[in-house]
């Protein structure tokens, strides 16, 4: 099962037939996702649920819908164990950003948090879970899919805010703070953290 993100809504990929309870059942081979994307967005409904009987073909099929775009991101641990969260859209977010060039999703994750945050010295420790999310631009909706990886750094320079990025904040958070954050971050966010 798969959860890809309009919003904070989640359309589920699924082999699994259920009576709709606060959501609708789709055919994955017949949708018709721009009408899914308008329905999570302007109806009250909870949720989506795509289906197809193969489960090694939910995603391949789900992601040839709509153009992809890769990313990669971090979960970045100081040594005090805080975790680094920026401020965008008036939202708690982890940083990410596009694959540039030929690089390895790894470079870019690496990339995108130190552009982002300021912050050097990151180490890969693990990958985390791939997050699916629609979002649209110049009128056309896309799919992000975006590498997690959790990192550490033992930086202690300044946190530099990429506000040509809309990024307006840059902090480390503690535990209690972290999850006074989630209260306002994205459902993919609140995955990861």
């Amino acid at each position: 099962m798969y959860k890809v993100f309009v919003g904070d809504k989640p359309i589920i990929l699924t082999t699994k037939v259920e009576q709709e309870i606060n959501f609708k059942n789709y055919l994955l081979d017949t949708v018709n996702i721009g009408k899914v994307i308008k329905e999570l967005n302007t109806t009250s409904l909870k949720e989506v649920r795509l289906i197809h009987k193969k489960e090694d073909k939910l995603l391949k099929k789900f992601l040839k819908k709509l153009p992809n775009v890769i990313a990669g991101g971090g979960k970045v641990y100081n040594d005090n164990n805080d975790i680094l969260f920026i401020y965008r859209n008036d939202k708690w977010d982890l940083p990410k950003g596009k694959v540039e060039g030929n690089e390895t999703i790894e470079k870019t994750a690496i990339r995108e948090v130190s552009e982002e945050t300021g912050v050097g010295g990151l180490e890969i420790i693990k990958p985390l879970e791939t997050t699916y999310h629609i979002f649209k631009r110049n009128g056309r909706h896309k799919i992000k899919i975006t590498y997690w990886f959790e990192m550490k750094t033992g930086f202690k320079g300044d946190l530099y805010a990429q506000e040509e990025e809309g990024i307006t904040k840059v902090e480390w958070l503690n535990e209690n703070q972290a999850k006074t954050a989630l209260g306002n971050s994205y459902a993919n966010i609140k995955l990861l953290v």
